[in-house]
């Protein structure tokens, strides 16, 4: 998110600094599934989602995972994201993530020509398969609903899931082909090409931990005071720091309400199988993406905080679910990694200024979307640093909202 913001930035012709304590590490951009969601414009919460809860947590392999210990913090998320699932609301919040999504690809594709990228993106479309007709028939008013927004969507027999992708279980009864899908190469990847690109353009790059951003009085508007008693000073700060950002929101003076819904994957180097395009398994939750560096699959929400350690049995659990699925998978070897997603109750991302200081522009909460949406917000910070007209409404993902 802070590398697409910096694009838009270097290319308005302002100096840009990104702040980073591990510019170069492990974090979630490093090991996502890869997808450019175009067609994701349903909120996790929707009616009868809170019915299943139960049976997920006590599923191994279930799809969620809560740590007892801080469940207590969570009630306050838990019932705004409660809330969220009333159809009223799933109409509201389906419009505003469709007005991000379908202009992904006007700021993504410029994005990555400019900076050397474009051989990084796939436009192969996405695959959802079910192994029954009832989660098939269960799942119709979605896929209404993402037609309503202009998604493209292509039902499919099973044996029509397994001309496309032979690799696929012939338990799999249904599918659902959405060609404005796409996956990238490797999201490491990536990462590392754009960061070193913006650089060669002049973009700053400073090691640390921000501690605070604070008002200022004369030429500046804005000191980021950084661990270690620096400090730097700029025009406006933009805050995109994922599952992180509530803590500076909070230093600001916003309230939200923002959790880390950490996500596991597995990354199996030598699958034994081939997939040509991302596919997404609708009944378990997760999905199998072929990226450059082997097949990845990931998935599962493990709510319990910024600071608990991962349990990688749960990227153990999403491999053993694979191979359900994908007959012939090879899991042996596989590479286990956790990252946290930036989730706010209602799926919508902040995006705008600060209520209370309106140099601070937000740029956090996409959730599973980041990727998806990393170069739009971008393009909407940029407009709103040198007061352009927005291309769309932002209201919807106004701080504000969590008042």
């Amino acid at each position: 998110m802070g590398l697409s913001v910096a694009h838009f930035l270097l290319k308005e012709g302002a100096r840009v600094t990104l702040v980073d304590r591990d510019p170069e590490g492990d974090k979630t951009s490093f090991g996502n599934a890869g997808g450019i969601a175009v067609t994701e414009v349903i909120p996790a919460s929707v009616p009868g989602l809170l019915l299943k809860v139960p049976g997920w947590l006590l599923d191994p392999l279930g799809p969620l995972a809560l740590r007892p210990a801080y469940a207590p913090r969570l009630i306050p998320w838990f019932w705004r994201f409660s809330q969220a699932g009333r159809p009223a609301e799933v109409a509201r919040i389906a419009t505003a993530l469709a007005s991000i999504n379908r202009r992904v690809y006007e700021d993504l594709l410029p994005l990555l020509a400019e900076n050397g990228l474009s051989a990084e993106l796939h436009q192969q479309g996405a695959l959802t398969v079910y192994e029954s007709e009832a989660a098939y028939a269960k799942d119709a008013s979605q896929w209404q609903l993402k037609r309503a927004h202009g998604v493209e969507v292509v039902p499919l027999s099973g044996a029509e899931v397994r001309d496309m992708e032979p690799a696929l279980a012939a338990t799999i009864s249904r599918g659902v082909f959405t060609p404005q899908w796409s996956h990238i190469n490797d999201p490491k990847v990536l990462v590392d090409k754009l960061r070193q690109a913006l650089q060669a353009r002049g973009l700053n790059i400073v090691t640390g931990q921000v501690h605070d951003v604070l008002p200022t009085v004369g030429a500046t508007a804005v000191s980021v005071q950084l661990e270690g008693a620096r400090s730097l000073s700029a025009d406006q700060a933009v805050i995109a720091c994922g599952a992180w950002s509530a803590i500076l929101a909070a230093r600001v003076g916003d309230k939200v309400l923002l959790e880390s819904e950490r996500g596991y994957n597995t990354t199996l180097a030598q699958p034994g199988v081939k997939l040509t395009r991302e596919v997404i398994f609708a009944e378990r939750h997760f999905v199998a993406t072929p990226l450059s560096c082997g097949l990845r699959i990931g998935g599962a929400a493990e709510f319990g905080g910024l600071e608990a350690k991962a349990n990688f049995k749960r990227s153990e659990a999403l491999a053993r679910l694979a191979a359900r699925y994908l007959p012939k998978l090879h899991t042996e070897g596989g590479r286990f990694w956790a990252g946290h997603r930036p989730a706010t109750p209602d799926s919508l991302p902040v995006i705008g200024p600060s209520a209370r200081n309106p140099n601070v522009i937000y740029a956090f909460g996409h959730g599973h979307l980041g990727l998806t949406q990393g170069a739009t917000t971008g393009r909407l910070v940029n407009d709103l640093v040198h007061g352009k007209p927005l291309p769309i409404d932002i209201a919807p993902f106004a701080i504000t909202r969590f008042n």
